[in-house]
């Protein structure tokens, strides 16, 4: 073979070799962003939140701090169960760490403030936890014992949330508290969702 037919060869190479290249490395910058990936470590400790929740609105432990402490410092927990919230499409009952920890009776109350669920028991089961590009969402559902007098058990909606990932781990930026048939399909449900 001629050196110049050997030296377009390789030069033509080279070539598409540089140029496949670049068109490969632009294609994967230009990949959208996808979740970040999930580790069983992450589950476990979005699966503990509930748990610390549940914990910490039955007894107003730490003052009411340890309900509120699973929440990011600015969380939110929205009623969408109630008459009045779900009327109005979800309302917000606390925002922010003091409010969380009043809204169980601890904080400025003290623990002193009998609430309606202290003979209560909150048990959440059936949780479904879907990674996000921000963080992830889950549902749940509430099942409460001795709402209607001891050996009573009742399922009372369930919870929509948010998690995001802080400093301090996983904590729910949001809650909404929804009615029992929110998630059925539509031909189940009634009107009022329960």
């Amino acid at each position: 073979m001629p050196n110049w037919k050997w030296f377009t060869t390789i030069a033509a190479s080279a070539c598409l070799s540089v140029g496949g290249t670049l068109w490969v490395q632009q294609k994967v910058l230009a990949a959208p962003a996808k979740a970040p990936a999930f580790t069983a470590l992450d589950y476990q400790e979005i699966v503990q939140l509930p748990n610390r929740y549940a914990y910490g609105i039955d007894t107003c432990s730490n003052n009411g701090y340890d309900y509120a402490d699973v929440f990011t410092p600015d969380g939110v927990f929205i009623d969408k169960n109630s008459d009045e919230g779900y009327k109005q499409g979800g309302r917000v009952l606390a925002r922010g760490r003091e409010q969380l920890a009043a809204l169980v009776g601890g904080g400025s109350k003290g623990c002193k403030t009998k609430m309606i669920w202290v003979d209560w028991s909150h048990i959440m089961t059936n949780h479904v936890i879907t990674p996000t590009r921000e963080g992830a969402t889950g549902r749940i559902y509430l099942v409460q014992l001795g709402v209607k007098g001891p050996g009573s058990v009742e399922r009372h909606g369930g919870y929509e949330d948010v998690y995001v990932k802080t400093a301090a781990g996983w904590r729910i930026q949001s809650r909404t508290h929804v009615r029992n048939k929110a998630w059925h399909n539509p031909l189940w449900q009634s009107p009022d969702l329960n």
